[in-house]
């Protein structure tokens, strides 16, 4: 603990603070598809979801997934390509194929039900000690702490918890907090209240410290300091690169994507025929470029869209170019690793696994 942290609760003041925090979740709780329908299985996908995304992002196409899969059953009968393609444009992939294995899992070991307890669910792939006690206690009832990003700060604000949320110390101390806070009658409203109030009223940047229900026991409030906690984690600077991609068309209007091969989040997805190049790159080297990369040869024109798109410490800049297979496409070699093409319909693409950067740049192509 550092020399200023505000100690632990009492027991009178853990129950005030519920109770405003109850209160106040009562009359500013957001309607979501997953909160007005606690289902367990909706609430574990949404959980998953919800990793490293916002609500926003994910409110419009989570009714979509649980529609295409309904049932645990339903999921685990689907293939990892169609999974993908429902998945397609939230990002970090790898959920989705955590989500299908662990819904393999519950079919097979337990009979479809979601597990309830934190412990067996901490067992399935892609589920940790936040989306487990999230789980737990949304679903089930259970008095299982949590801790997101959006809780890290408020306790960290709440009680001055200093440090790095990311370091064990810290993270320790965070997680000693919510377990002495959680509500045992009523774990699941507090929870998500702990989470609604940290994205709503405690962001990370201009927090509404005037509407927020605990801003009279709030230590960072009291010291004028809310702005220093949590302290922010040192980032590393990105890596800005720049992509090359073909639009190419067959005689029939169908797009030429190529399944992205090897490892990596973007593993088994569906994009342009791309390549990295440098900015200096005259047309013949980028087009070399593709070749290396594709095992195509291409024959390019001019950029007709351009787009921007972050993954992980990534930040890329895509040019589009219009351009042609060339004579020698269908007898060049394939470089190993590259993945498999496919002409595609602009109705199919939607079938097809792939990035929200397919989508950016799609929908900045001209019209003509």
């Amino acid at each position: 603990m550092t020399s200023a942290e505000v100690g632990d609760p009492g027991a009178r003041a853990v129950r005030a603070l519920r109770r405003a925090l109850l209160d106040w979740y009562a009359r500013n709780r957001r309607a979501l598809p997953w909160r007005d329908d606690p289902d367990p299985y909706r609430v574990l996908v949404s959980e998953i979801m919800l990793q490293q995304t916002t609500v926003e992002a994910v409110r419009p196409r989570f009714e979509a997934f649980v529609a295409r899969f309904p049932s645990v059953a339903a999921l685990a009968a689907a293939s990892e390509d169609e999974v993908l393609a429902a998945w397609s444009g939230l990002g970090y992939y790898q959920r989705a194929r955590n989500l299908r294995r662990a819904a393999i899992l519950i079919a097979r070991e337990n009979g479809g039900a979601v597990p309830g307890s934190a412990e067996a669910l901490a067992r399935l792939p892609g589920v940790g000690r936040y989306t487990a006690g999230a789980v737990a206690s949304i679903a089930f009832g259970r008095p299982e702490p949590i801790l997101d990003g959006n809780v890290a700060r408020l306790l960290a604000r709440l009680f001055l918890v200093g440090g790095d949320p990311r370091a064990a110390a810290t993270k320790k101390r965070l997680w000693d907090l919510a377990a002495r806070l959680v509500h045992r009658g009523d774990p699941s409203s507090f929870n998500q209240a702990l989470m609604e109030l940290g994205a709503l009223v405690c962001r990370p940047r201009d927090p509404e410290c005037g509407r927020c229900p605990l801003a009279g026991t709030c230590g960072a409030r009291r010291a004028g300091v809310v702005a220093r906690y949590p302290r922010p984690a040192a980032r590393a600077r990105p890596t800005r690169v720049l992509v090359a991609a073909v639009i190419a068309r067959d005689g029939r209007g169908r797009l030429l994507l190529a399944r992205r091969a090897g490892r990596g989040a973007l593993c088994g997805l569906w994009e342009l025929p791309s390549a990295e190049v440098r900015p200096s790159d005259p047309p013949a080297a980028v087009a070399r470029r593709l070749r290396e990369e594709t095992g195509l040869s291409f024959r390019l024109g001019a950029v007709v869209a351009s787009a921007r798109h972050s993954v992980m410490n990534r930040r890329i800049v895509l040019r589009a170019y219009r351009a042609s297979l060339g004579a020698t496409a269908r007898a060049a070699p394939r470089p190993r690793g590259a993945g498999e093409t496919a002409w595609v319909a602009a109705a199919a693409i939607a079938r097809y696994p792939h990035s929200s950067l397919l989508e950016k740049v799609l929908a900045r192509l001209p019209k003509t």
